[in-house]
């Protein structure tokens, strides 16, 4: 998969929204090394969850088909417009809106689903102080808000979990990225409760983190 451009994005841009880092990247191999399976599955609906920069959902768009309709969804107006701007520069169709997770979406019609999701270990209290007020958030919430994870760092993503049934296809497919502190092996054994099986797709070491990519899917599927 092609790795799109971000040199329309500015130093301004970037303070206001998540750069495209190694988390980033990896998911973005993991996709790349799934090729024949996302093919496979003729997505008709892809959705990306905190898209930040676009980069993720612009490269997915344009390897798929034109058949598949391809969006993202931020809590940070500015991440949905860096979204849309990206798409365009790079030649994609993507659909980019404001919405807090999935909740805008009808109910269980996304194919693939992909979610970076704020994962480093922080005080709830640190995560309550920052939310979100008004139509104009600063940009130190917007920025802490692309990272700030709560205890385990998963106070968003196990908010997405419990409602993951109502998001996925009966196909469908998760590509969750993780951090080691966010206890992978629990969320795999959190997931077989919800009725869905995870495996660990990829996982990288960087400099001070140990990332993970889980495959999620229905059990059923």
């Amino acid at each position: 998969m092609e790795t799109p451009h971000t040199e329309h994005l500015s130093a301004d841009d970037w303070e206001h929204v998540y750069e495209p880092a190694e988390d980033s990247f990896l998911l973005l191999d993991a996709l790349e090394a799934d090729l024949d399976f996302i093919e496979k599955l003729q997505p008709c609906l892809c959705l990306e969850i905190g898209s930040g920069s676009g980069v993720l959902i612009t490269a997915l768009a344009k390897r798929l088909s034109h058949n598949t309709l391809c969006l993202a969804t931020d809590i940070n107006p500015r991440a949905c417009i860096a979204t849309k701007r990206t798409a365009l520069h790079n030649g994609a169709r993507v659909d980019s809106m404001r919405n807090n997770l999935a909740s805008a979406i009808r109910k269980r019609c996304i194919d693939l689903l992909l979610f970076n999701p704020p994962y480093v270990v922080t005080s709830d209290e640190e995560l309550e102080s920052q939310r979100l007020t008004g139509e104009t958030p600063s940009t130190e919430r917007n920025l802490v808000y692309s990272w700030a994870g709560g205890m385990d760092g998963r106070r968003v993503t196990d908010i997405l979990l419990e409602q993951l049934d109502d998001i996925l296809s009966p196909s469908g497919v998760l590509y969750l990225l993780l951090l080691r502190e966010n206890k992978p092996d629990e969320i795999i054994k959190q997931l077989q409760k919800l009725n869905f099986k995870a495996v660990k797709h990829m996982e990288r070491r960087i400099p001070g983190e140990h990332l993970y990519i889980l495959k999620v899917t229905r059990t059923s599927f």
